[in-house]
């Protein structure tokens, strides 16, 4: 039976904060006032993504595998589901890491040629079954992918178009940290607000 592993603290944030535009005015006809400045146009049209595949993400450890190769299978999950965007990934992990509570190691996935190394500490067993370990796992780095911007904001706001400011596929940022890479919505031809991308290890976010 291959030793299952499982996460026991969520780093990054899951929600999306929803940014409402309050109206606020004093009543009054305020006819010397000067019309809103045009809000400016990105350059990158970005469609919208297809849904992501289902099913277990493949190559998955043979049963038996030793705890090294499952663990760096589930670091591939893992920034996957940073990424939310298909594409190669290939975890190693130290060969004698151990499944003992309190093993501090460093795993190192690479998604699409990059990257991404993982600060991983063991926890406990789960307490209902010796095959279920758990574990904490921190990127040094986010991946922001082109593609995963654009799924979050079609799935959140459902606009005509994304544009963004020419993000590449797939970049290496600094976790949980505005980048330069912006994107914004479109609907009935009209651009909305430019916001700038940010990663959690649970994907990109834009608030």
């Amino acid at each position: 039976m291959r030793i299952k592993i499982v996460t026991a603290v969520m780093v990054g944030a899951v929600g999306l904060l929803v940014t409402g535009c309050g109206g606020g005015g004093s009543g009054s006809d305020d006819a010397g006032a000067k019309p809103a400045a045009a809000l400016p146009v990105l350059p990158q049209k970005v469609p919208e993504p297809p849904e992501m595949p289902e099913g277990e993400l493949q190559p998955s450890p043979d049963a038996g595998a030793p705890f090294s190769k499952n663990l760096a299978y589930e670091l591939r999950r893992k920034t996957l589901d940073m990424a939310k965007a298909e594409g190669k990934t290939v975890g190693e992990c130290p060969d004698d890491v151990a499944s003992k509570a309190g093993t501090q190691v460093t795993c190192t996935v690479t998604y699409e040629g990059l990257e991404v190394v993982w600060d991983v500490t063991i926890g406990e067993n789960s307490g209902w079954s010796d095959n279920v370990v758990k574990y904490q796992a921190v990127p040094r780095k986010g991946v922001l992918t082109r593609d995963g911007a654009a799924r979050l904001l079609y799935g959140n706001y459902d606009p005509e178009l994304v544009r963004c400011n020419n993000i590449p596929k797939a970049v290496l940022v600094p976790l949980d940290v505005k980048t330069k890479y912006t994107c914004q919505t479109v609907d009935k031809g009209k651009p909305g607000l430019v916001e700038a991308a940010r990663v959690t290890d649970a994907g990109p976010r834009f608030y």
